[in-house]
């Protein structure tokens, strides 16, 4: 009997050995696989990271959808295994400067096929890439007959009464200035936004003010009190209110976030926050400035050819050509990719407006009518133009288009140029925002 017993424990570890040798050999057959996978892996593109991007914003840069940022951490990953010179990506939201990504060319081709991403965005953000022109109309909106709601002149036939701004919550204070999460009322939508208020005595007539239009940040990843702080603590320390909204869709504001090309509801938003702030007890109602970067600079050279209470504006790297030359000079050189600036609705608005207005060739008139170019005679104030050399989204023949038109038109312009800089001005953002400060300076002390 105890040799029976003897036998079936022997029995018994000769099959547990057994299994694990099968189990590592089938390792051992998959090992080289991984190993070739790893170490024959080829960035399409490597990509260093910049101030204020997201791997949302750099997916739909260079894969045409932002939905795809999880192709960009396996591909990255994969690679930081071989060459340490590649960033290990733990958290989709924790990216920093001068991380180095690889955006393989399998995650490239895999963005041609119409099957969905791996891992799709949240919910809202779907909401964002439908078409502008089928978004519920707002009651309190103007008709205006036999005109586009693009068209500059229908945008100043509207009304922007704002509201009063609330302040949400109180925010660890800057240097010399109060922060608060604040908020107000833009088409019947709680907007939401970074107020900051200098400290120590107030001027007679009240603080000057900056309205901030930031640049193209996807709506499910963007936050009100990330991104861009250092251009705000730089404005705020120089005695200014600083107004950063969100636009409706981003972050807790409310509404749908429809993109700034193909609708007028961001101008709404930005125009409003101008009334609002406009009424705010601590502010100078006749000292409101603008800055804006990229689709924030559209949004600037918009706002202040429909509304005469913005006296002067700074543009960083804006997509302030007309909607001719955004139509037909608008890719990156290397691809039919949409720049980083645009939502994956890009393509919407333009197909949309063709289909409606025919081209620019066969309709000048509607093309023209929507452009803010067209209206530079009635632009409301001085305005400085910033852009680099080697900036890969927006074209710097943008800003030296504006420049010329500008001058043509007789307006005060200023224009700089950063050899090499790229679209966020990075190298050279200490010089570009001294000139900023000094232009607001010039013109609202």
């Amino acid at each position: 009997m105890q040799n029976m017993k003897q036998t079936d424990s022997n029995t018994q570890d000769l099959r547990w050995v057994a299994a694990r040798m099968a189990l590592l050999l089938a390792l051992l057959m998959l090992l080289p696989q991984s190993m070739a996978q790893a170490q024959t892996l080829t960035c399409a593109n490597t990509v260093t990271v910049q101030s204020g991007d997201t791997l949302s914003s750099i997916a739909e840069q260079y894969l045409d959808n932002g939905g795809n940022y999880d192709l960009i951490i396996q591909s990255t990953n994969a690679k930081a295994a071989t060459d340490s010179s590649y960033a290990s990506i733990g958290d989709a939201n924790q990216l920093a400067v001068g991380m180095k990504l690889c955006i393989s060319r399998s995650s490239t081709s895999s963005t041609s096929s119409a099957a969905p991403a791996a891992t799709a965005r949240p919910a809202a953000a779907t909401a964002a890439t439908s078409v502008p022109t089928v978004a519920p109309t707002p009651a309190s909106r103007v008709n205006v007959p036999n005109t586009d709601v693009l068209a500059i002149s229908w945008g100043r036939a509207q009304k922007y009464p704002g509201s009063a701004i609330n302040i949400e919550q109180t925010l660890a204070p800057g240097a010399n200035y109060n922060r608060y999460y604040a908020s107000y009322d833009s088409e019947g939508l709680k907007q939401y936004g970074l107020l900051t208020v200098p400290r120590g005595e107030k001027p007679a007539t009240g603080w000057p003010v900056i309205v901030f239009n930031h640049g193209f940040i996807p709506p499910d990843v963007y936050k009100t009190t990330e991104r861009y702080i250092a251009y705000v603590d730089n404005l705020a320390r120089s005695g200014y209110i600083v107004f950063r909204i969100d636009y409706r869709g981003h972050d807790a504001s409310e509404g749908q976030a429809s993109g700034a090309y193909g609708a007028p509801d961001y101008t709404f938003d930005v125009l409003n926050a101008v009334a609002s702030i406009k009424a705010y007890p601590d502010a100078d109602p006749n000292r409101i400035g603008m800055w804006g970067h990229s689709m924030g600079g559209y949004l600037t050279l918009r706002s202040m050819v429909i509304n005469k209470d913005i006296k002067v504006g700074v543009i960083w790297a804006g997509v302030v050509a007309s909607y001719p030359d955004m139509l037909n000079r608008w890719r990156r050189a290397n691809s039919q990719q949409l720049p980083a600036g645009v939502p994956t609705s890009g393509r919407r608005w333009r197909q949309q407006l063709v289909e409606d207005y025919g081209t620019p060739e066969e309709n000048p008139t509607f093309w023209n009518s929507i452009s803010a170019n067209s209206f530079l005679a009635d632009v409301s104030g001085p305005i400085q133009l910033h852009h680099g050399s080697a900036d890969a989204d927006v074209p710097l023949e943008f800003s030296e288009t504006l420049d010329a038109q500008l001058k043509a038109a007789g307006k005060t312009v200023e224009l700089y140029t950063y050899q090499g800089d790229n679209h966020n001005i990075s190298v050279n953002f200490s010089a570009a925002m001294r000139r900023t400060i000094a232009f607001f300076d010039g013109y609202l002390k």
